[in-house]
């Protein structure tokens, strides 16, 4: 026998001095108060008849000191909690991973998945012997321990409540380290998984974890998985006319039937476009939609089915994306005349161009980009990126020029560059230039058979585009290729930042744009919630896990800097919601959950207390009948 609960020292200290205490009031209790009578004979006989009920009186007041001192002996033991050494010895040490995935927002079992194994892990608590010991954990794309390895079923239930599911996939590796490690040295450890099955390829899994002792056990969640989902929602805007853009998506039907959806967009809140899609079984439909308008600022997909289709799945309904700001851009022109150059620049609206003699730089202004036209001076601080068109070999360029060229072309290119987007360049001749001799890390974007001629990088922090020949000496400029090219080198500048605006993805840590000089920021999520967030160089971190538009605001008004960007779901892992009833590791198959009996515990503070309270009454019943006094 042990006490798990106060130490026996400091039980003997309180039920010390507690005893004393009533002993003491016990004595003062007896002491009589003098009265005087006017003639004693009369109590002659009264005295007679309480001498020879003395003995009998005398064992009242002891059986009344009696229980006031077993009901102390009863509420200390209780506090102690006694145990039985063997008993605990035997305890099961549990942990409990609950699924919080977004397919445990499925709602094929009502009102939800998640709903459903908060039930099941009530159960599970509920049916805990006096010797077992549990600790449960929420696993989604992180893991979060929602309590300490406890008996205590209050704390084991309270935590249940804290449980949701979020808009990302679960890392049951994770989950599974993270257990192993808690049950370490522990008894008879177990890992209980509460999941709808969805966790990933148990092969790769396995190989990342050693369950060792542990025993692991799989309780399913889940009736059906009737699901169609966006998996997945991007837009552009036209270099050449900002006010319009373009969108692709891409809905997903995870039946092994046919199915129907309603497919609406939406541009700042209102509808742009309604289409009903039918989809074939285990169908990815890609959707291109040019040319839009209507919208500035935000825009969202959804799905709903129609004809009788079943969706299981809302999180994967809808989509978001945000637009690039279409904010103005100061871009210098470092040239002795280029008509060409400066007719390209004329096309954005949103360009702010100031012209520049080379023997006038460097300005006192600061600005977004710096265009080098065929000189390479050393770039001030504040002159932005660097675009170098016709580059010269000086020290200060980014990359030397290597071999000289005569009649040459883009014999290869980076079609997913975004420099080239939308651009052929196999038919452009040039008639002279050089080639670039490339440092580490340099992105080779377009090259002849002799070698790189347009590359990217960046130097002491600054991004930079070098073009091997003066497009002058070309037929380049002579293309709609031409202004295509500049526009789209000073957008990827001028939106680096600004690029991921699209959408994040969720379960992923987000590197967010933020002023370098702060050191904290404020996200407002898409429910509302704020939450204070670190910026470390000039980036805001944060692990994401819902879909939908987010606020980033640095600083405090009136001078807030508010930046909004949006996430999404878009797994087609996790859109793929059919329940597993088994589960296995490494051909370990997990076990059913088994031993867990709702009722009574074994515990023996709970005895003591309910026996506190029989004494309790007794002595009311006893005291009330003057039985003890």
């Amino acid at each position: 026998m042990f006490f798990a609960g106060l130490p026996l020292a400091t039980l003997l200290t309180i039920g010390g001095l507690a005893g004393a205490a009533i002993v003491v009031f016990y004595i003062l209790k007896l002491r009589r108060r003098p009265v005087a009578v006017p003639f004693s004979r009369i109590w002659d006989r009264i005295l007679r008849d309480k001498e020879a009920t003395s003995l009998f009186s005398q064992l009242k007041r002891i059986l009344s000191l009696l229980l006031q001192l077993l009901l102390l002996l009863l509420m200390l033991l209780a506090l102690g909690d006694p145990r039985l050494r063997a008993s605990f010895a035997e305890g099961r040490s549990i942990v409990v991973l609950v699924d919080a995935s977004a397919s445990m927002k499925a709602t094929d079992v009502a009102p939800s998945r998640i709903e459903a194994a908060k039930r099941e892990l009530g159960l599970l608590v509920r049916g805990l012997n006096g010797a077992d010991r549990m600790l449960i954990a929420e696993l989604d794309a992180s893991l979060t321990a929602l309590t300490t390895m406890t008996g205590e079923v209050g704390d084991l239930e309270a935590a249940i409540k804290h449980v949701h599911a979020t808009d990302t996939r679960a890392d049951l590796g994770r989950g599974l380290r993270f257990a192993v490690d808690s049950l370490n040295g522990l008894s008879k450890p177990e890992i209980v998984l509460i999941s709808d099955g969805a966790l990933g390829d148990p092969a790769e899994i396995a190989r990342e974890v050693d369950l060792g002792r542990a025993e692991l056990k799989f309780l399913p969640i889940g009736k059906r998985g009737k699901n169609v989902a966006l998996t997945g929602f991007s837009v552009r805007r036209y270099p050449l006319d900002k006010s319009r853009y373009e969108v692709m998506l891409e809905v997903t039907n995870t039946n092994p039937e046919p199915s129907t959806v309603e497919l609406t967009l939406y541009g700042d809140g209102d509808v742009v476009d309604v289409t009903r899609l039918a989809l074939a079984p285990n169908e990815r439909l890609p959707r291109f939609y040019k040319d839009l308008a209507g919208a500035s600022r935000t825009l969202e997909a959804a799905i709903k089915p129609v004809d009788g289709a079943q969706d299981d799945l809302p999180a994967d309904d809808r989509a978001y994306a945000l637009m690039p700001e279409r904010r103005r851009a100061r871009v210098l022109v470092v040239t002795p005349g280029n008509t060409y150059l400066e007719a390209a620049l004329l096309l954005d609206e949103y360009l702010d161009v100031t012209l520049l003699e080379p023997s006038k730089y460097p300005p006192a202004d600061a600005y977004d980009v710096t265009i080098f036209d065929g000189v390479a001076p050393t770039p001030a601080k504040h002159t932005g990126s660097l675009f170098y068109i016709g580059l010269v070999d000086s020290p200060a360029a980014p990359v030397k020029l290597g071999k000289k060229l005569q009649m040459f072309g883009f014999d290869t290119w980076d079609k997913k560059s975004p420099f080239l987007r939308w651009m052929a360049m196999d038919d452009i001749q040039v008639a002279s230039g050089s080639t670039l001799v490339t440092q580490p890390g340099d992105r080779v974007v377009g090259a002849s058979e002799a070698g790189p001629i347009l590359v990217a990088g960046r130097r002491a922090g600054k991004k930079f585009v070098a073009l091997g020949f003066d497009p002058r000496q070309s037929d380049f400029v002579l293309r709609v290729a031409w202004p295509l090219f500049v526009l789209n080198v000073i957008n990827d500048f001028i939106e680096e930042d600004t690029g991921y605006v699209s959408s994040y993805r969720t379960g992923e840590v987000w590197s967010m744009p933020a002023p370098s000089g702060a050191e904290i920021a404020q996200l407002v999520d898409p429910s509302g919630k704020r939450r204070n967030v670190p910026v470390k160089e000039g980036r805001a971190v944060y692990l994401g896990d819902q879909a939908g538009f987010y606020k980033l605001i640095v600083g405090s008004d009136p001078e807030a800097s508010t930046t909004m960007f949006a996430a999404n779901l878009a797994d087609i892992e996790e859109s793929r919601i059919e329940p597993k009833k088994e589960l296995a590791l490494a051909g370990r198959p997990a076990n059913a959950v088994a031993g867990f009996t709702p009722g009574v515990r074994r515990e023996i503070w709970i005895y003591l207390l309910i026996a506190l309270l029989v004494v309790s009454v007794m002595e009311w019943i006893t005291y009330h009948r003057r039985i003890t006094v």
